[in-house]
C-alpha cells in the first residue's frame, strides 16, 4: 500500500472518531436531566395527633342520643360488612375475627380460642374493661383511631346513623341482651396507659345503667 491510500484510511478512521464524539456530546446535551439544587415540592406526611384514647377524636353524639334513634333491622344490613371477618351466631366460629355473639358488656381481649393484638390486650387490661356501648360506638367509627396498633384493619362505620344501627344489631345477638344506655348517663372512662388491671374478683366498671360484665368472650382484634 503506497502512502496516497494509508493517508486515506487513516483518515477516514479519524473522521469515523470525530463524528462519533461529537454524537456523543450533543445527546448528552439534550438528553441529560441534571438534579435541581432545591426540590421544586416537599411534601411531608402529617402525623396524627394523639386523642382519647388512642388516636382519632371520639364520636361527638352520645351513643345513649344515637341508640334511642337506632333500628336493629337497618343494623343486620350494616352487620353484612363484618360478616367477612366476624360470625355473629351464638357458639358461631372465631374467623379473621372473634365471633359476636354476646358482645356488649363482656370483657375485651379474652375471646376463647381467639389471638388477640397486644394493643387490645393492654388496652383491655386483663378484660377488666368491658365491651360497653360507649366504647364499641368509639371503636366502631375507627378502629385504629381508638385502639392504635389494633390488628383490626376495618376503617370503621363513620356515619352515626349506620354505626347506632349497627350497635342495636350487636345489642340484639345475645339471649339476655343489656340494658341500653340512659341519655345524660355519663360515658365510661378510657382505660389510662399503663393502669394496672382491676383486683381479681373485683367487677369492672360500668356505664351508667349497663348490666354487670359477664365473665364471657369478647370481639375485635
Amino acid at each position: 500500500m503506497d502512502s496516497f491510500e494509508f493517508n486515506k484510511v487513516i483518515g477516514g478512521l479519524l473522521a469515523a472518531v470525530f463524528i462519533i464524539f461529537s454524537i456523543s456530546i450533543a445527546s448528552d446535551a439534550i438528553f441529560a436531566s441534571p438534579a435541581p439544587e432545591k426540590p421544586g415540592y416537599v411534601i411531608e406526611a402529617a402525623e396524627a395527633e394523639a386523642a382519647t384514647p388512642g388516636g382519632e377524636e371520639p364520636a361527638a353524639v352520645p351513643v345513649a342520643e344515637l341508640l334511642a334513634k337506632a333500628d336493629a333491622n337497618a343494623g343486620a344490613a350494616v352487620f353484612k360488612k363484618c360478616t367477612a371477618c366476624h360470625s355473629g351466631e351464638k357458639g358461631g366460629p372465631n374467623k379473621v375475627g372473634p365471633d359476636l355473639w354476646d358482645i356488649v358488656n363482656r370483657p375485651i381481649g379474652t375471646h376463647e380460642g381467639f389471638s388477640y393484638s397486644a394493643a387490645m390486650k393492654e388496652f383491655s387490661q386483663g378484660g377488666s374493661v368491658v365491651w360497653d356501648f360507649d366504647h364499641l360506638n368509639h371503636f366502631l367509627a375507627s378502629p385504629k383511631g381508638y385502639i392504635k396498633g389494633t390488628a383490626m384493619g376495618f376503617a370503621g362505620v363513620k356515619k352515626d346513623d349506620e354505626r347506632a344501627n349497627l350497635l342495636a344489631y350487636l345489642h340484639s345477638l345475645s339471649d339476655n341482651p343489656a340494658p341500653l344506655p340512659e341519655a345524660g348517663a355519663a360515658p365510661a372512662e378510657a382505660p389510662a396507659e399503663g393502669a394496672a388491671p382491676a383486683p381479681e374478683g373485683e367487677q369492672p366498671a360500668q356505664t351508667e345503667g349497663a348490666a354487670p360484665a359477664e365473665p364471657a368472650p369478647a370481639p375485635a382484634q
